[in-house]
């Protein structure tokens, strides 16, 4: 088991890696020999702004059952053809190559995702899509294993990755030892849809004032416990629905019905986060009528239960 590091090194993706794979559960042998390497051993800089000393250089990776790229800073920097080499090489011999968050970006550039499903941190999937057209980026989730490559999302996300590895190599029991040794839950709810920033609602372009919705819009938030449907929407701004949905779709890029949606979840969220109501009355101030209904809207556009969510962020936590 290697790390491979480049400068500068981000040290808690480092540590993801090194803290699963190096952790030995008591009564239990030691898994894996966990090591690093870089491109050129020495002095390596950290994040943290201060160094760390590599002894192996890419020679390490002609031996390793298993590569975990600690993530890549910038993301989108160059990647040392001797490195790129050294992956492919390490790959093609049988080697499983895994990265953290941003460190998918090395394995882009290697190659090795091209036609395949990846993941990166939230923040930086549209650029790792856009940089690498043949990689198929999955923002949401939390990792994706094809079992010779594997990437994970943002820091965190890099646990889950690893444990899961470990899951792999030694069965359920001994990864949820590893777990409760570090005081971790062995398996995660939901992906990281729930970790994305809460975005504020859409707003009309300023351009387009002869035919704004900020005033309706401004109307139905107010009114988001379930007074408002797509049709009181129409009626409160003068318009048929026809014209109301065009307005929408070129103003806002949705229907009404899905802003509609959007805005009852958020609001759902809210109430998750800064209140101790029960679901089922969350769900009527949110305006989505019932538990059942919260639920299943909720875990479709945020991959978890609102009882999942309201532990990881709820004011209690």
């Amino acid at each position: 088991m290697v790390a491979l590091l480049s400068p500068p090194q981000a040290p808690f993706e480092l540590a993801c890696a090194s803290e699963v794979f190096g952790t030995v559960p008591p009564d239990s042998p030691a898994r894996y020999d966990f090591s690093v390497c870089a491109e050129r051993p020495g002095p390596l800089p950290t994040t943290a702004g201060y160094a760390i000393h590599v002894d192996s250089g890419l020679e390490a990776l002609q031996e390793a059952d298993t590569v975990v790229v600690a993530a890549r800073n910038p993301p989108g920097a160059p990647v040392a053809p001797a490195v790129a080499d050294a992956l492919r090489a390490a790959h093609r011999r049988g080697a499983r190559i895994a990265a953290i968050c941003t460190g998918a970006f090395v394995l882009a550039q290697a190659g090795l995702l091209d036609g395949r499903r990846a993941t990166t941190h939230w923040r930086r999937a549209a650029h790792l899509a856009s940089a690498f057209p043949r990689v198929q980026v999955d923002p949401d989730v939390l990792f994706v294993d094809h079992g010779d490559v594997a990437t994970s999302a943002g820091t965190g996300a890099g646990i889950d990755l690893c444990l899961h590895l470990v899951r792999t190599d030694h069965g359920a029991a001994y990864a949820d030892r590893v777990a409760r040794v570090m005081v971790l839950p062995p398996h995660r709810e939901g992906n990281q849809r729930q970790y994305a920033a809460r975005p504020a609602p859409p707003r009309p372009a300023p351009d387009r004032a002869d035919a704004s919705l900020a005033p309706l819009l401004e109307w139905a938030e107010a009114r988001i416990d379930g007074r408002v449907t797509v049709g009181r929407l129409a009626e409160y701004a003068g318009v048929s629905g026809r014209t109301l949905a065009r307005r929408f779709t070129e103003q806002l890029g949705t229907s009404p019905g899905r802003w509609l949606l959007a805005r009852r979840l958020d609001a759902a969220r809210a109430l998750l986060e800064e209140t101790d109501l029960p679901v089922e009355a969350v769900a009527v101030r949110a305006g989505l009528a019932s538990a059942v209904n919260l639920r299943r809207r909720f875990r479709a556009r945020f991959g978890t239960t609102p009882g999942a969510y309201r532990r990881a962020f709820g004011r209690a936590r």
